[in-house]
């Protein structure tokens, strides 16, 4: 089961937990299914043990990617699971395995863990966490220029088939007319398919150009325009971002970028907020339990809450200047957060550091982006 979500030890512990949560009882099993297409449903096997019949319908779920909707299947048994499930312990079973689904469907990347943890220091007592009221409306006006992204995947030049499936995420504005995402997003695959051949470049740009940005987009009954892209302009998967060039300019705010590296010290908290389309839907932020865990001259890593489909998200400080790009988690031992142990924490990569290679690899589109952050005049506090 190379293209499957979880290991086949996973998917046992999570029947497992089922038996222990009482959610084998047929009578549960269409709470379960409940967002999920009635036709793939039906063709699912029914067995007479009930035991039998949630190990089947795991095995079943595990192994498809996507349905022709864009929904995946074993994520939305799982949400329904963890809401019917009331015991801590297979609750935290079928979390745990939500979490790994939603980072796999989403592509989001496993950040390796440093060889060795860096210590923070954990109090924050006699520390003044107010803001100002301009704080508020400075957000506002910050999420003006964040955008939910729809990138369908193509090969050889056309669209894939059969499973075409858009991959959603999020950009926002680095200049007029410029969009930030991560690469991933851009390349629309996932970690599941990680034996397939990298996208090729010709296709990378049809993907690019094919993309689809919705700027506005705070409530699903919210009918908002659709951007499309001109052309994909500058990109690194190492760094993980990509930066397109949409068509048409756009009569919206751009957002201050930091042109140095975050760094933190023990002692002295760093909070970063992010405005985010988790899972394509409605624009969320992040503004409560986000403080940076550590940094380095790449990466910041951070509590803040996201969920796939925040991928390419800006991680703003509280004057709302993106200090990090959004790209995904990695794993952690032995890290409490405000009590509680925690076995992810999400990554960014340092603006400075994309800044730098698009100065070295792409030349003109860092003038474009240093002229339109010279443009904020006081507000850009340093040159790009």
């Amino acid at each position: 089961m190379s293209d499957a979500y979880l290991t086949s030890d996973e998917v046992f512990k999570l029947s497992e937990a089922a038996l222990e949560a009482g959610l084998a009882d047929p009578a549960v099993r269409p709470l379960l299914f409940s967002g999920i297409m009635p036709r793939y449903r039906a063709v699912l096997p029914m067995l007479a043990a009930p035991a039998m019949q949630v190990q089947s319908d795991l095995d079943q779920m595990n192994q498809v990617e996507r349905l022709v909707d864009g929904t995946v299947p074993l994520e939305t048994w799982l949400r329904n699971a963890v809401a019917q499930t009331v015991q801590a312990g297979p609750r935290a079973v079928f979390q745990r395995a939500l979490d790994e689904v939603v980072r796999d469907s989403s592509g989001e990347p496993d950040v390796p863990a440093p060889p060795q943890a860096a210590e923070t220091k954990e109090e924050v007592v006699s520390t003044d966490d107010t803001l100002p009221y301009e704080f508020l409306p400075g957000g506002v006006r910050a999420a003006l220029s964040v955008a939910r992204i729809k990138v369908s995947p193509f090969q050889g030049g056309a669209p894939l088939q059969p499973n075409g499936y858009p991959h959603s995420g999020t950009g926002w504005l680095i200049a007029p007319g410029l969009l930030v995402t991560n690469h991933h997003v851009v390349t629309a695959r996932t970690r599941t398919a990680a034996g397939q051949a990298p996208v090729d470049p010709a296709d990378l740009e049809l993907q690019a150009r094919n993309s689809r940005s919705r700027f506005d987009y705070g409530a699903d009954e919210t009918e908002t325009e659709e951007v499309a892209a001109e052309a994909l302009l500058a990109s690194d998967a190492g760094l993980d971002y990509a930066v397109l060039r949409l068509a048409g300019e756009t009569e919206r705010p751009v957002l201050r970028v930091a042109t140095e590296p975050l760094t933190v010290v023990p002692g002295e908290p760093v909070a970063v907020n992010i405005i985010q389309h988790p899972g394509g839907q409605p624009k969320r932020i992040a503004l409560r339990n986000n403080l940076v865990f550590e940094t380095n001259d790449e990466d910041v890593r951070y509590f803040t809450d996201t969920r796939g489909g925040s991928s390419g998200s800006p991680v703003l400080t509280d004057d709302w200047k993106v200090v990090a790009l959004h790209r995904g988690a990695r794993r952690v031992d032995d890290v409490v957060y405000q009590g509680k142990s925690t076995a992810f924490v999400n990554v960014g990569t340092q603006m400075s550091s994309v800044l730098r290679h698009l100065a070295e690899h792409s030349p003109a589109v860092h003038a474009e982006i240093a002229a339109a952050q010279a443009a904020l005049g006081g507000q850009s506090g340093t040159e790009v």
